[in-house]
């Protein structure tokens, strides 16, 4: 069998936009993909959990890529690649349903950037099939560009690389290292997803102050903590707190999920499922008072996701029985690296909304005050979960940890 090499990448950062409209799908369809990758999002955020240190990436990102894979995948491969991946919906519903929720993504915002772009980088005489380019150019706005693996990898990889860098505003270098592409790779998918809000509520800087921040129970590091008091969105699931920090805009949001015990995030980490998330999003409810100290944090993570995604059960797609025959008519590709890259920056900015208001609770119906409930104090000072989704779709666009916000 001819071996052929695919790569498929994700990466946070870019600007780019899509070029092509996707088919339309149904409500029911759009919440179908996004309930398929908030449970992978889960699914794979307990395989990372085991690595050291912080932990971020795009569930969304990673979803995406593969989605344009899955579109050419049959066979055996197609199977483990849905059941991993969790799509349940039928080929012609899904990869329009995907489409949908990246216009979504691409489409104007207020007060916050979006942006998600995809792209292939084919062997120049290698033959694709026209209705799967004429797939991901539809749903995914997939830019096609024709290249030379076979006589010049290391220029192609610094070819890719070069628009990576271009699209992350300089953030994210030499993604593909030196070695991953080779005279036998034959396709490069791509896909970027890249995320910039301003806080609805901002934190003043004079408020932020170094202070201790609990690693575990006997190790503390010292680390720019930040201060707001105002209203949030709170749950109180007994062993841990859930706050939901809107950006401006009104669209998407911040929840940190806050262990009661500094060493439990473990534990929380093991009750972390899709339903449980799920369940936990739909418990939160407007406190008006509290207080809250967040560290700020920056941080960048890169994942070869090839050994993950075999643990997770679609070792085929990795192998020499690889069949993505719905890219070229025959059997042949194999996906020989998938490497994922994020990179995140929380710290005080943010533009304030009028009326960032929540409901107010009142004693109209006795006619007299009643007295304010105590505030809610909400201290991220040891390791803690965090996600940011779409508050709309419910979709969870990144997920990660926080450890050690000095790392």
């Amino acid at each position: 069998m001819k071996y052929w090499a695919c790569v498929i990448l994700t990466l946070l950062g870019t600007q780019a936009v899509f070029a092509a409209q996707p088919a339309t799908a149904s409500a029911a369809d759009r919440a179908a993909a996004v309930k398929s990758s908030n449970a992978f999002a889960v699914d794979l955020y307990r395989q990372l959990r085991t690595e050291r240190g912080n932990l971020f990436f795009s569930p969304e990102s990673i979803s995406t890529a593969f989605g344009m894979a899955y579109a050419g995948a049959r066979g055996q491969t197609a199977a483990e690649m849905a059941r991993v991946f969790h799509f349940t919906l039928p080929e012609d519903q899904l990869q329009p349903a995907m489409g949908a929720l990246l216009a979504g993504m691409n489409g104007p915002h207020k007060g916050y950037q979006l942006r998600v772009a995809d792209a292939l980088w084919a062997q120049e005489d290698e033959s694709f099939l026209p209705g799967y380019l004429k797939l991901v150019e539809t749903n995914y706005g997939a830019g096609f560009h024709r290249v030379n693996f076979r006589t010049s990898s290391e220029l192609v990889r610094n070819t890719i690389n070069r628009w990576v860098e271009q699209q992350t505003n300089h953030k994210i270098r030499e993604l593909i290292g030196p070695g991953v592409l080779t005279p036998a790779t034959r396709l490069v998918l791509t896909n970027a997803i890249y995320f910039k809000g301003e806080w609805l509520n901002p934190f003043e800087k004079a408020a932020t102050h170094d202070e201790e921040f609990h690693l575990s129970t006997s190790r503390t590091v010292q680390t720019p903590m930040m201060h707001r008091t105002g209203s949030y969105r709170y749950y109180d699931g007994g062993s841990f707190q859930a706050l939901e920090m809107p950006y401006a805009g009104g669209d998407l949001a911040m929840v940190v999920l806050l262990p009661r015990e500094i060493g439990g995030l473990p534990a929380l980490e093991g009750s972390f499922t899709a339903a449980a998330a799920a369940r936990w999003m739909e418990d939160l409810k407007p406190a008006p008072k509290v207080i809250l100290t967040l560290p700020r944090f920056t941080m960048t993570r890169q994942f070869e996701l090839r050994g993950v995604l075999s643990r997770m059960g679609m070792a085929q797609a990795f192998g020499r029985e690889a069949d993505f025959s719905g890219m070229t008519g025959e059997p042949g590709f194999t996906i020989s690296a998938a490497i994922h890259k994020a990179y995140i920056d929380v710290n005080e900015e943010g533009t304030e909304a009028a009326a960032a208001t929540s409901t107010v609770f009142s004693a109209t119906a006795v006619m007299r005050r009643m007295p304010e409930p105590p505030p809610i104090i909400f201290r991220a000072d040891h390791p803690f979960l965090f996600l940011i989704r779409d508050l709309h779709t419910g979709s969870i666009l990144f997920m990660g940890r926080v450890v050690d916000p000095a790392e």
